[in-house]
């Protein structure tokens, strides 16, 4: 590959989006129809693919459009699930961590350090607690076989360490802090558009902008919402990977969904953040407000889980409730408290959760807190295969296990699943990384291919620009996004190959930058 081009085979564009969805429904046949391309529909894709199987893969917006692009952007150990006796469900998570950190995507996943600081109101007998539960993420660990070097140990901070990794903690009353590690995504739209691409240049039709209407076991009535044409893909197997939506499209799929909602502020109120922080919520014993700092001049601050009832729409509301909630659960920890006003955006995704609750007995159904993250592969009397539950960080396991079920109910041969070793788009080995001639943020953000995206600033200066005062996004990475990553619209480059858009006033101002490089994007024909 050169320096200046995309991986091989996996530029995603308006052009290859047209030809490749006049192919799937020209009546052939594939092996595998996947509907719903966000982290597990994107990694069912890839999984399909990369065993040799013919894939098309659709979605009704564009890639990571919902619950995918709203997490935390935390590739979890699985230490909360220690703690409610969820021992399968925390190694599959620690396995699933340890597999993007060093094999599959080590440019996009990287160790973050927490702080949790030991203020007046964490209690020693809390404080213990957390610290048993620190050590024993460290023993999931061992057991996933993640290497010390990607995720140093736990230790326990003195009061003047804590103060300088969290500068912004009340310093009254403080006793020092507890230091943990776990993996971080550098963005989570960024790893399904990864997936997606590592889907492209295995052979995957990948097509946005196209709902599935109908499913049956033999394929889906579809719709091209940019001509509103309709027609039908035919498949011998498909897989339904709507998430919270996957419902609407399959009988008997109960999912109770969770609001998870995240608040966004500017890095200079919080000051300088060498850590994340976990912040102890009042009344309960293993659950933390997370302070996460996103290197974009942007701080998260998350999150809720709380139920959702009705109708599931496309992009969450955020109540004034939570906000309210996230603010006070930080301001207990801080010297100077947040504001309403310095909340400068809010998003919330909604988990995926199986309703597992008798459903003559609503009342008796635990809170979504409580409910299992462990995910459901589930088989139609049609034969659909639906994927329902997990989290971002065991994406690729539910995708291997939706592969494997719906292969063995439509009688597919398929060779066993590669993706455990299979490198992203972009990924490499850290010393390779590290030797890049291209500026460490993009490293980041598109591996390998970093050096191409800097390319097209360095041919043209003008793309060396940001793309608003401020933020670190270039308008390069706005050419890139339309010409390699399947951008179609100002929203997908915006709201999801950079995240600009989660502050609205920032959105604003980008808008007619997004529409001018849309406008002089020239076609690439893989």
């Amino acid at each position: 590959m050169s320096h200046t081009e995309a991986a091989p085979g996996s530029s995603l564009s308006a052009h290859r989006r047209g030809r490749e969805l006049a192919e799937a429904a020209d009546g052939r046949t594939a092996d595998v129809l996947v509907v719903g391309l966000g982290a597990t529909g994107a990694g069912a894709a890839l999984d399909a693919a990369a065993r040799g199987l013919d894939v098309v893969a659709v979605d009704a917006h564009d890639l990571a459009f919902g619950t995918s692009r709203w997490s935390s952007k935390l590739i979890h150990g699985g230490l909360r699930y220690l703690a409610s006796a969820q021992f399968d469900v925390a190694h599959e998570s620690a396995v699933e961590r340890g597999v993007l950190m060093t094999r599959t995507a080590p440019h996009l996943v990287a160790a973050q350090p927490f702080v949790l600081p030991l203020t007046p109101l964490v209690s020693r007998a809390q404080a213990s607690l957390a610290w048993a539960g620190l050590r024993a993420g460290d023993v999931l660990r061992l057991a996933a076989r993640t290497p010390r070097q990607a995720l140093p140990a736990p230790r326990r901070l003195s009061a003047t360490e804590a103060r300088h990794l969290a500068p912004s903690v009340r310093a009254a009353g403080l006793r020092g802090g507890l230091l943990s590690w776990d993996g971080k995504v550098t963005d989570d739209a960024r790893l399904v558009t990864a997936l997606a691409r590592t889907a492209a240049a295995h052979g995957a039709r990948v097509l946005t902008r196209v709902r599935a209407l109908e499913l049956t076991g033999t394929g889906a009535r579809i719709r091209d919402e940019l001509t509103g044409e309709e027609g039908e893909i035919r498949a011998r197997a498909v897989i339904n990977a709507t998430g919270v939506w996957a419902g609407a499209l399959t009988d008997g799929i109960r999912i109770r969904p969770s609001r998870g909602t995240h608040l966004v502020l500017r890095s200079e109120r919080l000051g300088a953040l060498p850590a994340g922080l976990h912040i102890p919520i009042p009344g309960e014993t293993n659950r933390f407000v997370l302070v996460l700092p996103q290197g974009d001049g942007r701080v998260y601050v998350g999150l809720t889980d709380e139920p959702v009832d009705g109708a599931v729409p496309d992009v969450p509301e955020v109540p004034e409730t939570d906000i309210g909630f996230l603010l006070d659960v930080l301001g207990s920890a801080l010297d100077t408290p947040v504001s309403r006003d310095e909340v400068v955006g809010a998003f919330a995704g909604l988990r995926p959760l199986l309703d597992t609750s008798a459903p003559e007995d609503p009342t008796g159904a635990p809170r979504t807190s409580d409910i299992s993250r462990r995910h459901a592969v589930l088989t139609s009397p049609d034969g659909v295969t639906t994927v329902v539950g997990g989290k971002l960080t065991t994406y690729r396991r539910m995708a291997q296990d939706a592969v494997d079920a719906a292969a063995g109910a439509r009688g597919l041969r398929a060779a066993p699943s590669p993706t455990a070793a299979l490198p992203l788009v972009g990924a490499a080995a850290p010393e390779r990384l590290r030797a890049l001639p291209a500026p460490r943020r993009l490293v980041r953000r598109y591996g390998t291919e970093a050096v191409a995206v800097h390319a097209l600033a360095a041919q043209d200066p003008a793309l060396a620009e940001p793309v608003l005062p401020g933020h670190p996004v270039t308008r390069a990475e706005l050419l890139w996004a339309v010409r390699h990553e399947g951008a179609l619209d100002e929203s997908d480059l915006l709201d999801r190959r950079t995240r600009i858009g989660v502050v609205p006033q920032d959105r604003v101002q980008a808008l007619p930058t997004a529409r001018h490089i849309l406008g002089r994007a020239a076609p690439v024909r893989p």
